[in-house]
């Protein structure tokens, strides 16, 4: 994973570069498909449904999304607040 990370900070510096909510979005449409972007879309729609409280099943149902999914997001959640990166 290591070798990864020059890449993830080419990402990260690339996308805070743009300049306007608009740059962004052409930014994400150019480097991912269409599909792509509706995942990270919905991941983040997980995040902020378990930050409102509402129970994994029903963010699942309402997403399409599967449980394992929506679990992986309340983890990843529950470490951001106890500070491990992952």
């Amino acid at each position: 994973m290591n070798t990864n990370i020059k890449y993830i900070e080419s990402l990260v510096n690339h996308l805070l570069a743009q300049n306007s909510a608009q740059e962004m979005s052409k930014a994400l449409r150019d480097l991912l498909t269409a599909s792509e972007l509706d995942e990270v879309a919905k991941r983040l729609q997980i995040f902020e449904m378990l930050e409102e409280g509402i129970p994994q099943r029903q963010i699942a149902e309402s997403l399409g999304v599967g449980i394992a999914t929506v679990s992986r997001g309340s983890n990843a959640l529950k470490n951001r607040k106890r500070g491990k990166s992952g």
